[in-house]
Parts: C-alpha cells; sequence; structure tokens
C-alpha cells in the first residue's frame, strides 16, 4: 500500500507516519530524512546533494525524485508513506510517472484537515512544553515561523487536495483529535 500524507505543517504527519511505519511495517519516505542520508552517503546523488546544500540552494525536483527513485527500487516492505512529498503539482506528476515506473500504485492521499488557530495554539504549546520538560524547542516552532509556513503551505501545497480529490485517491480526516483518534481515522481509511 502506497500513501500520501497531507496537511499544513504541525498537523501530526511525521507522528502519524511512525505509528504506520510501527503497525504495518511500512516505509516512511521523508523528503528532509532522505536528503540528510543522502548527502551524508557518499553515494553519487549523495554528493549532488551534499553540493547543493553546501551552496545554500535549494534541492531541484529532479534530486528529490531521484532519490525517491532509489528507495522505491529497494525493500518494499508494507508499501511507502510519502511525508512532505509531492509539495507540487510538479512534483505529483513526477511521483505518478515514477509509481507507474516501477509497476506501483497510489492507494490512498490522506489530508490531515486542521483549523490554523487550534494548530498554532498546538505548536506553541508544544514549544513551551519542551522548554518546561528542560528541552529545546524547534527554532520554527513559533506563531510568527508557523503562519510563514502555513502561507507557503496553502500557496504551493494546498492545490494538491483538489487534484487528488479529482483523481478520486483523496479521503479526509480530523487532524486535531488525540494521536490515537486521529490514527484510527486513518486505519479506517486504509483499511476501506
Amino acid at each position: 500500500m502506497n500513501i500520501i500524507l497531507l496537511g499544513p505543517p504541525g498537523a501530526g504527519k511525521g507522528t502519524q507516519a511512525q505509528i504506520l511505519v510501527d503497525g504495518r511495517n511500512m516505509i516512511q519516505l521523508s523528503t528532509g530524512d532522505m536528503l540528510r542520508e543522502a548527502k551524508d552517503s557518499g553515494t553519487e546523488m549523495g554528493k549532488i546533494v551534499a553540493d547543493v546544500m553546501a551552496r545554500g540552494d535549494l534541492v531541484t525536483d529532479e534530486i528529490v525524485i531521484g532519490l525517491i527513485r532509489e528507495k522505491l527500487q529497494g525493500d518494499k516492505k508494507g508499501g511507502f508513506i510519502f511525508d512532505g512529498f509531492p509539495r507540487t503539482l510538479a512534483q505529483a506528476d513526477a511521483l505518478g510517472e515514477l509509481l507507474a515506473e516501477n509497476g506501483e500504485t497510489l492507494d490512498s492521499v490522506v489530508e490531515m484537515q486542521v483549523n490554523d488557530d487550534v494548530l498554532v495554539d498546538r505548536i506553541v504549546g508544544r514549544a513551551e512544553a519542551a522548554v518546561a520538560a528542560g528541552g529545546e524547542a524547534r527554532a520554527d516552532d513559533n506563531a510568527e515561523s508557523l503562519k510563514i509556513r502555513l502561507m507557503e503551505y496553502y500557496k504551493k501545497t494546498s492545490p494538491l487536495i483538489g487534484y487528488y480529490y479529482a483523481k478520486g485517491d483523496l479521503k479526509s480526516v480530523d487532524g486535531l483529535g488525540t494521536i490515537d483518534e486521529v490514527s484510527g481515522e486513518i486505519a479506517g481509511v486504509l483499511d476501506a
């Protein structure tokens, strides 16, 4: 089973992806993790990624697709969870072509719906809890950074909701429930 988790920053995509990894033996393909892994790998693709990142440039779609291509050709286990990819319509088209090349399909796109105001409160609360526990908050876990990240999401990524809805792949869940409630909704979507 191959799925995409869609939702704004802070919606809990990473948390839900980890639950699916643990419970369904799926492989989480997080672009950030893949880029960091590639940069340190010493492979040809890794050298390209390291060079781009060292210059402070943005990694191109071609590089990200190349990394995903490598992952799709490896162990498939229980399928793939695309977390943080695709972010644009061009990336969605590229992912569809890549899956087809590998004889794979996209089984479901799960949109984690959230209310922005509640999301801001959640993220600020997460930062405060981390500091209160003696830890460190993520540098971007504050209201201003989140609002910038949300604007970026709505400009570039939210068109994917209509794209996958038109294809009949989109299912929505309430992303503001407890971790277990959201996990249960996602399981219901995947098992339907």
